[in-house]
């Protein structure tokens, strides 16, 4: 019985760190290698990651190599690897990443039975290269890139249907409640990508979003398989990690200009449980969003706390300036209690003040990377609070 050919999608960029184990954990994947193509898409390394491709091609003939120098970005890197691809299923997944065992056949499986599916994606977990590493000790315990934890502990199953489902208010394109898969771990079915021309946007990020909404307005389905799962490795230095973030705010302008409507939308994260949020719309002929949550609350009573400390000296004689001071101080001590709390939970306890630092200048850096080209796209973000 033929078995379904497969392509694997990996676009690299100076993966020397990580590409070795990418390697140790794609030879343990099961499916035969006559029904198997990994094409690594190199966007210009100037580390050892070509030559250590090559040195897996020599005893691996299904391992493609195709090198894009001044590659632009990972999806101009993936839309070259589709061009070559010839799977009648796409799979894609990065140079730091750690597919499970049974990765291929649990997602055909779900193809398989119901051909309307256009995308199949799992579950991201953390793999640490160094056991010591705070940032990944750090993002381990912040879920980062986790899909069950971005909705609100999503369970198995599809993805809501484009028929009840449009992607046109500014939350749906890139907010908490945009449905879309990471390219770390996703599958399409060839008729999917072909529907879309088997084209990624060529801007530095968000191109998983952007490709995902186009695939689901031609009314494919999407399901959602933990099992179906990869082990993400992170990045190791505070630096990576905030432009990282960084590059997600920026994503959501672009994104935003091209598919949402002309609606501003006002969550009131305090209100109602994650991602249930209190939400007021109206139309705007500047697309966007603005999150009011712990991490904004906290700057906004701190700042006023601060206001009246300051003017209470140079108006002595007024108690109510003094009384408003403290009135401000309260809110600013409980959102700011709320807003770090999480971070008394990861161990080790003794190095709480590195994991409150990250977790604040992640959240400092998504929030200013969200407003960076908002007049280039007329809108304006403010990114969710952690």
């Amino acid at each position: 019985m033929r078995k379904d050919f497969v392509s694997i999608i990996i676009p690299v960029r100076n993966m020397e760190r990580t590409i070795g184990k990418t390697f140790q954990y794609l030879t343990k994947v099961d499916y035969p290698r006559s029904s198997l193509e990994i094409i690594f898409a190199d966007g210009g390394s100037s580390d050892r990651t070509v030559s250590i491709i090559k040195d897996y091609q020599k005893k691996n003939p299904h391992v493609r190599l195709i090198e894009i120098p001044n590659c632009p970005s990972p999806g101009f890197a993936r839309t070259q690897a589709l061009k070559e691809a010839k799977g009648d299923f796409i799979f894609f997944t990065d140079g730091d990443c750690a597919p499970s065992q049974d990765w291929i056949y649990k997602i055909l499986e779900i193809f398989n039975k119901d051909g309307k599916v256009g995308a199949v994606g799992g579950e991201i977990y953390t793999l640490k290269v160094d056991p010591n590493n705070l940032v990944e000790i750090y993002c381990q315990a912040f879920g980062f890139n986790r899909v069950s934890w971005r909705y609100g502990n999503l369970e198995e199953g599809y993805f809501p249907p484009s028929n009840d489902y449009h992607p046109c208010y500014p939350t749906e394109v890139c907010g908490h409640r945009a449905y879309f898969f990471v390219t770390a771990n996703v599958a399409y079915r060839k008729e999917a990508v072909d529907s879309v021309e088997r084209m990624f946007w060529e801007l530095p990020t968000g191109e998983d979003i952007d490709f995902g909404l186009r695939v689901r307005k031609k009314e494919w389905k999407f399901y959602f398989l933990p099992s179906a799962s990869v082990d993400h490795m992170h990045r190791a230095d505070l630096k990576s990690l905030l432009k990282v973030w960084r590059s997600y705010g920026e994503a959501h302008p672009p994104l935003l200009h091209r598919h949402a409507k002309n609606s501003m939308e006002i969550i009131l994260q305090f209100v109602g449980r994650y991602p249930n949020h209190f939400i007021l719309r109206f139309p705007s002929p500047i697309k966007g969003f603005i999150y009011l949550g712990n991490f904004h609350l906290m700057h906004l009573f701190g700042f006023l706390f601060l206001i009246f400390f300051t003017l209470q000296w140079f108006f002595l004689s007024s108690l109510w300036i003094r009384l408003f001071s403290w009135v401000f101080l309260i809110p600013f001590l409980f959102f700011s209690f709320r807003y770090f709390r999480p971070t008394f939970n990861i161990e080790p306890y003794s190095k709480w003040s590195s994991f409150a630092k990250m977790k604040y200048l992640t959240n400092l850096f998504f929030l200013m990377g969200g407003l960076k080209n908002s007049l280039k796209y007329r809108t304006f973000c403010i990114e969710p609070s952690f």
